[in-house]
């Protein structure tokens, strides 16, 4: 169910205020608006008129759209065993995506996990695609064009992911390492 109009608009003035340090009095004298009635609005009691909230966006020099947009956390925290991981090789290659790809940051993060006496082999991605690996624990083999990588725990490996490229477990453990994919070109114009 969507949070009505009123009570989103109360709640981004709140953090909007918190987040610059403004006391209720300083945004009324910005404003023009009393400090009952801004109280009222980030407390969801008042469905705010138009004006007042132009007032409320004039004095604190942002859009109206701010007012009114969804809040985004600044902090996220992400449970291995809340996701659905991408399977390969019949489970011996999982995939968690620990922060999937946003259009506007153009990069995705993955946890994976190999299992003992494993591989698997990417496609190419389209050129200017970067991956960077960084291994937790086990012994990781990364072939790339025909070199091949070891990477031992806290050991950390960047390339261009433009050809294909193998990801090997010759050990008998399995390994994790987390994995972040950056597309450079996406969402530039």
């Amino acid at each position: 169910m969507q949070e009505p109009i009123h009570k989103k608009i109360g709640k981004n003035l709140q953090e909007i205020r918190k987040s610059r340090g403004l006391s209720l009095d300083q945004v009324s004298e910005m404003s023009g608006v009393s400090k009952g009635m801004l109280g009222q609005i980030e407390r969801g009691e008042s469905n705010p008129t138009i004006s007042v909230l132009w007032k409320i966006v004039n004095g604190l020099r942002i859009s109206f759209a701010t007012l009114m947009e969804e809040s985004t956390p600044n902090v996220t925290v992400v449970h291995m065993e809340e996701t659905t991981p991408l399977v390969e090789e019949e489970g011996a290659y999982r995939a968690y995506p620990i922060f999937p790809f946003e259009q506007d940051k153009g990069f995705e993060v993955y946890s994976v996990v190999i299992e003992p006496g494993s591989s698997y082999t990417s496609e190419p991605h389209y050129e200017g695609v970067e991956e960077f690996i960084c291994v937790m624990n086990g012994q990781l083999q990364v072939s790339i064009g025909g070199a091949t990588y070891t990477l031992e725990p806290n050991m950390a490996l960047r390339f261009t992911a433009n050809e294909s490229h193998t990801y090997t477990n010759n050990t008998n453990v399995a390994i994790r390492y987390i994995t972040l994919l950056h597309y450079p070109t996406v969402g530039k114009s």
